[in-house]
């Protein structure tokens, strides 16, 4: 759950020094499939410290929805 998380940390952190230098983006579908794989957490991470994706409508509804999916997760793990 932590590497999922880091790695989709680090995909919004790509997409956005790519953004800045205007080359060859991160598909949103690849964000978005990793943000859902359990990576909420750093997906909302990532929209927070680098301000990225955070006026795309599709992110602001769907990173928060994978954010509770993976703190949901989180906790059944440690349930059991």
């Amino acid at each position: 759950l932590g590497l999922i998380n880091l790695y989709t940390f680090i995909l919004y952190f790509l997409d956005k020094r790519r953004a800045i230098a205007r080359k060859r983006r991160i598909p949103e579908k690849k964000l978005l499939t990793f943000t859902f794989l359990f990576g909420g957490i750093g997906a909302i991470l990532g929209m927070s410290i680098f301000r990225h994706k955070t006026k795309t409508r599709k992110f602001k509804i769907s990173v928060p929805i994978a954010f509770i999916f993976t703190m949901l997760g989180l906790w059944f793990i440690v349930q059991f």
